[in-house]
């Protein structure tokens, strides 16, 4: 648990991110919205003053001599009339001051006669009040002949504007703050819908134990997108019911096997005990004993090689071997009782690969005992060495005999298991052969198989070439 304090939940990073994503949309359509409205004025001040110098500006054209003059300020008063916080200044060609409206505060740059013909400036300032503006000015020709141009400056007021614009950027900061927390909260509210199945799950899975592998999690109730999780841990969980359940019935086998031999030493030493026995009869007590030691003995090798098979711990050697001088060394073993039963012993095929000759001698003597026992008077029993296309080499023992279950196929590989469901124990062997054989193969990168079907079981060793 000391863990998990300071790690951030996926709750609260999808909730962080809502509120991150949509304050950040919301934050740049406001920007978006303030800068256009500020547009929207600048160009409507801007058709505004146009418009005002043009009007002052024809009235500049109809000025023919110092009476028109004189009678100009009369005219532009007339014409303003109705338009507050509007500002006109007019210099004559001689630079006197003809009109200006009361408080202009214009600044020289825009009444400072330019060089070009009839050029307009515009500028935006703050009168001595702190107001903000913005003007236009331009030179206008009079109707007076051979006289130099009027210059013309008109500004507005831009306190209107700030009066808009400051509640409208309030307001417009004030949603996006507030949208801000709702997305957030929105998105704190799916991520939590959204991530309820993980809950679920988290529950299912709390609820499994060693003695529960049986149950698995409802992909049905689960969301697409984590549907294949779920899949993926109830095949997980089918590997360790598996595996448990094998585990279960090796240390079930293993203790019957052990407790047999042991049983049989403490009963046959406790009946000698009992009474005074001659010394023959303890001769063959003790040679009873080394019979069951012998048994025990095997065992015991048998699964210390199979617990350093399982951990990687056998290492073959490597050397070049003639699987078919292998396997006709071991049949020697079985000419004389193969003849006395009438079982048909073959061999086909010649290859040579490469290992640890005692081990893989081993794995083909576990295999050709097995198809021996398992065969029955008359039947036949046939070795085939076959080098496959992709180079590896397969060995193959054949024989006749009654037809293996598939539910047994699979696990006919395992410590101690027998397909006799009665666990009878076999005088020959403690059911580890066929595992020790795998593990032989596996330890030379190889497999073992099994398939059997209308009476013929093959077992096959795949090796590399």
């Amino acid at each position: 648990m000391k863990k998990l304090i300071g790690r951030k939940s996926i709750t609260f990073r999808l909730t962080l991110l809502f509120a991150t994503v949509s304050s950040t949309v919301l934050l740049l359509l406001g920007l978006t919205i303030g800068a256009l409205a500020e547009r929207h004025f600048e160009e409507l001040d801007k058709e505004l003053l146009d418009g005002k110098l043009d009007l002052i500006g024809h009235a500049l054209k109809k000025v023919h001599s110092q009476d028109d003059w004189a009678g100009l300020p009369e005219q532009l008063e007339d014409a303003l009339v109705g338009h507050p916080g509007l500002s006109v200044v007019v210099v004559a060609p001689n630079g006197a001051t003809i009109f200006s409206t009361p408080g202009a505060q214009i600044p020289s740059s825009l009444l400072a006669r330019s060089t070009q013909q009839q050029p307009s400036r515009s500028a935006v300032w703050q009168d001595t009040q702190g107001h903000s503006a913005r003007g236009l000015a331009t030179e206008i020709v009079t109707g007076i002949p051979n006289s130099p141009p009027a210059t013309i400056a008109v500004s507005t007021d831009l306190s209107r504007h700030d009066h808009f614009m400051h509640p409208f950027k309030m307001a417009l900061w004030s949603i996006v703050i507030v949208a801000a927390f709702i997305t957030g909260f929105l998105g704190w509210v799916a991520a939590r819908r959204g991530l309820a199945p993980l809950e679920k799950m988290r529950q299912s899975a709390d609820s499994i134990t060693a003695n529960r592998l049986d149950q698995r999690l409802a992909v049905a109730a689960i969301p697409v997108e984590l549907a294949e999780v779920a899949e993926t841990l109830n095949e997980m969980l089918a590997r360790l019911e598996t595996s448990f359940q094998r585990l279960s019935d090796f240390s079930s086998d293993l203790a019957h096997e052990l407790r047999t031999p042991v049983s049989n030493l403490l009963t046959q030493t406790q009946v000698t005990l009992s009474k005074a026995r001659t010394e023959e009869e303890y001769r063959d007590v003790l040679a009873s004993n080394a019979e069951e030691y012998e048994r025990l003995s095997r065992t015991i090798a048998d699964m210390l090689f199979l617990a350093k098979a399982d951990n990687d711990l056998v290492i073959p050697a490597q050397e070049n071997i003639d699987l078919r001088a292998e396997a006709n060394s071991i049949l020697e073993f079985y000419e004389a009782v193969a003849e006395e039963n009438g079982v048909r012993l073959s061999i086909d095929g010649h290859a040579t690969v490469s290992g640890d000759r005692l081990m893989l001698r081993r794995a083909i003597s576990n295999l050709l005992s097995n198809a021996f026992r398992h065969t029955p008077k008359g039947g036949s029993l046939k070795v085939r060495i076959t080098k496959e296309r992709d180079g590896s080499i397969t060995f193959a023992v054949e024989n006749t005999g009654d037809t293996i279950a598939p539910e047994h196929l699979s696990r006919l590989f395992d410590r101690f298991y027998r397909a006799d469901p009665s666990r009878r124990r076999d005088a020959e062997g403690a059911g580890l052969g066929l595992a020790i054989t795998r593990s032989i193969l596996r330890a030379h990168g190889g497999e073992a198989t099994a398939r059997s079907s209308q009476g013929i079981t093959v077992f096959e060793l795949k090796l590399p070439g």
